[in-house]
């Protein structure tokens, strides 16, 4: 039986979430469909403009993402803070920019006057709202609705057009994230839709190189990695842990670019298993042997199933989440060496 999503998603545990949709139907999601020669591609502009927007409404920040034929891949961070320092009509504000709201909450931002009964139903709802714009479910369902009822338009049919839930991975330390986000990056290379990273259309990496790419020569070497430099839509890299750290993905830019290419040209070694001597400098800072990483990037969702982490972040999760044991420990164990 399925875990509701309380039994998976801790924010007292990680604040990152892994979550993979697939479509239900035998028509591509996008791509041409083999049969009837029709291109569904636009559908990959659809969910990553949908994707984006949603990242300024929620208090959720996109760290990565890839949108393939029948699947999408997204690694989101939770921004409780964020959503914490809200005021009561910016949490009204931000849910407006995805739904009408209530009769109560359109005449609050238009300043008429509230009785106290009113307020109080009104002060009810917006902290309901506030939780909302926090949660991993929400988000998806937001993504997930708006684009199922776009493609049925389109079909001119009706039913599901996702499978009935995403799947959810939690991200307990920087090694899985890291490993996580590279896997996500990746997954049009391992599919053979695109040979190198830079050409990976509609994913976060090809977006992140661009953007580098757009900077003059000297904003490059003095600011690569400063959150100015890249694009706003996801989240920042900030550089290695520190005190005090700011909020954003903690690694160097310039180093996940460096692993993620170094990792894209392993995986497309015409001699399987081959690992280059050059190691990036991010693959040692995280402390992962260079086989077990490209095991991770390669089958990353194969391998993990809920919790994924070094075993004793796995122990501290299970925890806080009342559970006794988890799937894909021993994967935690051989690959995630504490």
């Amino acid at each position: 039986m399925p875990k509701p999503r309380k039994a998976l998603v801790s924010l007292d545990a990680t604040p990152y979430y892994h979550c993979v949709s697939r479509c239900v139907r035998r028509a591509f999601l996008c791509g041409i469909d083999p049969l009837t020669g029709r291109s569904y591609e636009h559908r990959r502009g659809w969910i990553e403009e949908r994707l984006l927007a949603l990242s300024r409404s929620f208090a959720i920040a996109i760290s990565a993402y890839a949108v393939m034929h029948n699947h999408t891949h997204v690694v989101l961070y939770v921004d409780t803070e964020r959503a914490t320092n809200w005021s009561q009509r910016q949490v009204v504000e931000q849910w407006h920019g995805l739904f009408n709201g209530t009769q109560l909450s359109q005449r609050f931002l238009k300043d008429d006057p509230l009785c106290t009964a009113e307020w109080a139903q009104l002060q009810v709802v917006i902290e309901t709202w506030r939780e909302r714009l926090q949660s991993v479910s929400w988000f998806m369902r937001c993504l997930n609705e708006t684009i199922a009822r776009q493609a049925n338009a389109e079909d001119g049919c009706t039913g599901r057009f996702w499978e009935g839930r995403f799947k959810c991975q939690a991200l307990l330390d920087e090694s899985a994230l890291a490993a996580c986000m590279a896997y996500v990056d990746l997954n049009p290379v391992r599919a053979g839709m695109a040979g190198t990273p830079e050409s990976s259309d509609y994913t976060s990496i090809q977006r992140r190189i661009r953007f580098a790419q757009d900077l003059d020569c000297s904003d490059k070497t003095n600011s690569a990695n400063n959150k100015a430099t890249q694009p706003k839509e996801l989240q920042p890299f900030v550089g290695y842990p520190r005190k005090p750290m700011p909020n954003g993905l903690p690694f160097r830019l310039n180093d996940y670019l460096e692993l993620v290419d170094w990792t894209g040209r392993s995986i497309r070694d015409d001699k399987r298993g081959a690992i280059p001597y050059d190691l990036p400098p991010l693959l040692d800072q995280l402390q992962i042997d260079p086989k077990a990483w490209l095991i991770m990037t390669s089958s990353f969702e194969g391998r993990f199933k809920s919790l994924v982490g070094r075993v004793d972040h796995i122990s501290a999760a299970c925890e806080e989440l009342g559970q006794r044991w988890v799937h894909g420990i021993r994967s935690c164990r051989q690959l995630l060496i504490t």
